[in-house]
């Protein structure tokens, strides 16, 4: 590769000014990942504020073999978003933070189209000005990017009624590694003529190609919350209490979090809110309808009472609501201050969800009996955040441990049929864990068609694939 100031210096032409950093300080931000793991290096970020600069900028680096990580919120749980070990100061950033403009919004088909920088909370605002309703909803909502939400494809805590990003998806815009546009944004509801590219570009996590643009599925929005916090003994009564929320309520059931009691106490400290009531493990449930419904509270109560899951407590108004909400989505901040922790994003079959928790606790405590349980999670589509905190260790010391607690933990998490990546992708963390998860037939696929549209190796190598 030639000396990077004769790269930059070419950049420097093809781009204005405020698309081109190349200031070590001023770079910092965008090389060094969310939970502080991962120092990447490269010698110049690119923030590009149209397609054009995208499409200039990846035909340069593919003409002159230079590495590029597409980057996003950079929220990345698993080093997606930050330059591996691999490609160490041979790179470039390509950050979408400024290709963040709404393109539509088209009533008639439910839908907007948007950049790939355009953060997820102002999707949603987007949604609700056109009187419609985009309903993915993450913790980090308010930093994070549709184009990463669909690299990894984003779940969130809605996904029990509408599904995660791969559903939400009508239409995408990418560059393709030699510079290439692929522009299939028509917000087309049935379209048979041959492969769906759009659904190979999804979860991909920037080793395919980089995501300008998405046309998104909208909704109704939602005129009638319920919400429950319901108090269960066990797994197994959860699983059950879900099974009935499904059978009464069919999809009006929107969110069905899984919350231990440890992880409420955390919650409820931080918060200085009162817990809603105590028990073993508790589930916070949601049920939404589109029309003015005020017979669906009296109607959940009922069935909560029926089926004798009387230890619950049901919002009464929008603050209590927000309160209980806020217990939930506070967690991971709560457990901060038990410093570092070994984070696990699993799914599982649901029903095999018991047997997981019950057997992976035994092995964890046999071997490490000074480790510290936080579990939660989406249990309404099998997927839990399992972490591991060692209580003698506050800081990154932690991951000494990690390749033991991690083995032990998979070994549950495969003896159930589950998997190691649920919602916050592989990135440059899991990738030893891919054979594991995909059979030899399955990952020569995968690096078949990795090599067919980055013949060159050059969008976010180290990620994804072992």
């Amino acid at each position: 590769m030639a000396d990077t100031s004769v790269h930059i210096q070419a950049l420097k032409k093809m781009l204005a000014a405020n698309e081109l950093i190349v200031d070590e300080q001023d770079m910092a931000a965008f090389c060094l990942d969310q939970r502080r793991r991962y120092q990447g290096k490269v010698w110049a970020v690119v923030q590009p504020t149209s397609v054009a600069s995208v499409q200039a900028v990846v035909k340069y680096c593919f003409e002159h073999a230079i590495p590029i990580t597409p980057q996003g919120g950079n929220t990345s749980m698993c080093g997606g978003a930050t330059p591996s070990d691999a490609v160490a100061g041979l790179g470039i950033i390509v950050s979408l933070s400024k290709l963040n403009r709404v393109r539509g919004v088209n009533v008639a088909d439910n839908c907007i189209t948007v950049e790939a920088g355009r953060i997820l909370q102002q999707v949603q605002a987007d949604a609700a000005a056109a009187g419609r309703m985009f309903p993915l909803s993450l913790a980090s909502e308010g930093s994070c990017q549709i184009g990463g939400n669909i690299a990894c494809n984003a779940g969130g805590v809605n996904v029990v009624r509408y599904g995660p990003m791969r559903d939400l998806v009508m239409g995408l815009e990418v560059v393709l590694p030699n510079g290439d546009l692929v522009e299939q944004l028509t917000p087309l509801h049935k379209n048979t003529t041959g492969f769906d590219f759009k659904q190979l570009l999804i979860g991909s996590e920037g080793t395919l190609g980089i995501i300008t643009a998405a046309t998104l599925k909208l909704f109704a929005p939602v005129k009638t919350h319920v919400t429950a916090w319901v108090g269960v003994n066990n797994i197994e009564a959860a699983v059950l209490l879900l099974q009935t929320m499904q059978q009464h309520f069919a999809e009006r059931l929107s969110s069905f979090e899984l919350i231990s009691a440890f992880a409420l106490d955390l919650s409820s400290q931080l918060l200085q809110l009162q817990q809603p009531l105590q028990a073993p493990w508790h589930v916070l449930l949601e049920l939404t309808d589109s029309t003015d419904n005020s017979l669906l509270q009296e109607q959940l109560m009922q069935v909560l009472w029926d089926a004798e899951f009387a230890e619950a407590v049901v919002a009464e108004s929008e603050q209590q609501r927000e309160q209980l909400w806020s217990l939930r989505e506070h967690i991971s901040e709560a457990q901060r201050h038990l410093g570092a922790s070994i984070k696990h994003d699993i799914a599982m079959p649901i029903g095999q969800v018991a047997t997981f928790i019950h057997q992976c606790e035994q092995v964890l405590q046999a071997a490490y009996p000074q480790a510290t349980l936080v579990v939660f999670g989406h249990l309404g589509d099998g997927s839990l955040h399992y972490n591991v905190f060692m209580a003698d260790i506050l800081s990154n010391e932690v991951y000494q441990y990690e390749t033991d607690i991690n083995a032990l933990v998979y070994e549950q998490v495969f003896a159930v049929g589950g998997t190691v990546a649920a919602e916050h992708g592989i990135g440059q963390l899991k990738t030893q864990w891919m054979p594991y998860m995909r059979t030899a037939q399955e990952l020569a696929l995968m690096q078949t068609m990795k090599q067919s549209l980055d013949s060159k190796n050059l969008f976010n190598v180290g990620k994804v694939l072992p």
